[in-house]
């Protein structure tokens, strides 16, 4: 009798290999970090070896940036119509409602991301300059404009957009850092009233008192 022959293992396509060595990446640098994961542990988590590693990404910088554009990727995917409804017509508390419940959503859906840009801003690691060019800086230009032509239409008092953006960012990203670094889940339950609640603070401190315009 013929000795039986091992099932011939299945090659993905080059593309889909490729995004399992990120994926593979973001998990492993975001379980222990930078200096902690060798190119061997990513070959094995991406089920490659790694000669096959290196002809996908060359350096490491390689490997980083292709982290970044594959969540860029994802945000350009994920244009939300709400958002882009109430920013058309100036609603601005449909405006900041949608964009406090994106920015928890987000956070949820990104935890292993989250934990890999802590560990490279205290590595002062090169991935979160390429983050916050690729992403962060973005965001922030979408929401300084939206406050800008808001102020020049004279909706809300005159101040810096860009420290106001900071401020809305801030109120509402402080409480999904809580959930994803620290398990904080004392409004997992009520995230649709805490972030009425934040954006009542928030739009109260950018309306002008009467006798003021």
């Amino acid at each position: 009798m013929a000795a039986s022959r091992r099932p011939r293992k299945m090659r993905l396509p080059a593309a889909e290999r490729r995004t399992a060595i990120v994926e593979a990446a973001i998990r492993l640098f975001a379980d222990k970090g930078f200096q902690g994961t060798t190119t061997r542990e990513l070959a094995k988590a991406a089920g490659v070896t790694e000669p096959v590693l290196y002809r996908h990404f060359a350096t490491k910088k390689d490997l980083y940036t292709a982290i970044i554009e594959s969540v860029c990727e994802m945000e350009q995917e994920a244009r939300d119509s709400r958002l882009e409804a109430a920013e058309r017509i100036g609603d601005d508390r449909a405006f900041f409602l949608r964009l406090g419940e994106l920015i928890l959503n987000w956070h949820r859906r990104h935890a292993d991301i989250i934990r890999l840009l802590l560990y490279s801003g205290l590595d002062r690691h090169e991935l979160a300059d390429l983050f916050f060019q690729r992403h962060v800086a973005v965001y922030y230009r979408m929401l300084t404009g939206y406050l800008r032509r808001r102020i020049e239409a004279r909706a809300f008092r005159r101040l810096d957009p860009y420290l106001a953006a900071r401020g809305f960012t801030g109120m509402v990203a402080h409480q999904a850092l809580a959930e994803v670094i620290f398990g904080d889940r004392r409004l997992a339950r009520s995230r649709k009233r805490f972030v009425q609640a934040m954006v009542d603070i928030f739009l109260n401190g950018l309306l002008e008192e009467e006798g003021t315009r």
